[in-house]
């Protein structure tokens, strides 16, 4: 039987697991206006504070996930890796091809999202953490029975917490050692930028805000320009000056082979977690 397009009209949401991501994913899409809060949803089995977050903005809370499937056209499941599997297998009775049926699990393949449910309407997204300021870097790849109009409306609810791109699944441990795990390697660089401002004699919370808006700023001429980064590295090097030293000393140091050895080691261990 054909599958049956999901209405962009009327749509409903639901999220099995309401944890950090489910409730940024949740919250970019109703800041954003593409849903709003009563067409979403999501289950709280015992933990009061987590109930109280989603109602704060509107979000539909029941007590079982079975609820949320039956409520639901398309399907979240926003769980850890090592529970994915329960949590699909607890509620496979209730999926349909009517369904789409998104994982945002670390590691989990879609052939075994498909096995475990029982439906082939699957599309795997790799998000990050900063979706909780609605500045995620996002991956999907689509299972065999999605569809591309499928692919738009969840590439247009994880668009609403920051940029979503689309890649071949046998790309997904890359992903994952550079966005995935990316924003810690950001965090250390920010930090010891501050460290350096300390070190020169600035105070702690000048160094501090001057770092992270250097990043951010940084990484905005970036994304705005479409220039390569190594122009714009030239652009502020002049001759026998202050930046042009400072990148001596961080080549001394073998700055860029270390972050490119840590995607390629996180990459890795992406790939021997997914076999696992």
């Amino acid at each position: 039987m054909e599958t049956l397009p999901i209405s962009a009209e009327s749509f409903k949401v639901g999220f099995i697991g309401a944890g950090k991501m489910a409730e940024s994913i949740a919250r970019g899409v109703v800041a954003s206006g593409m849903l709003p809060p009563n067409r979403i949803s999501t289950a709280v089995h015992s933990n009061l504070n987590r109930r109280q977050v989603f109602e704060s903005f509107g979000v539909n809370v029941f007590s079982s996930s079975e609820e949320v499937v039956k409520e639901s056209d398309v399907v979240i499941f926003s769980v850890k890796p090592q529970v994915v599997k329960k949590a699909i297998t607890e509620v496979r009775s209730r999926l349909s091809k009517d369904k789409v049926l998104v994982s945002v699990a670390a590691g989990i393949k879609l052939k075994d999202l498909q096995e475990w449910s029982g439906q082939d309407r699957f599309i795997r997204v790799m998000p990050n953490t900063p979706a909780a300021v609605g500045e995620a870097a996002s991956v999907m790849s689509l299972g065999t029975a999605a569809t591309e109009e499928d692919g738009a409306l969840v590439a247009k609810l994880f668009g609403s917490v920051g940029k979503i791109l689309r890649a071949d699944e046998k790309m997904f441990d890359a992903v994952t050692g550079l966005s995935g795990s990316g924003p810690a390697y950001i965090f250390l660089a920010i930090e010891a930028l501050a460290d350096g401002g300390v070190a020169a004699g600035l105070p702690r919370e000048l160094a501090l805000g001057l770092a992270s808006q250097t990043v951010l700023g940084a990484a905005t001429m970036v994304s705005k320009t479409g220039k390569h980064p190594g122009v714009l590295k030239d652009d502020v090097t002049s001759p026998g000056g202050t930046t042009i030293a400072g990148v001596h000393e961080l080549e001394k140091g073998s700055f860029r082979a270390t972050l490119m050895n840590a995607v390629v080691a996180a990459a890795k261990r992406s790939r021997e977690l997914s076999q696992s």
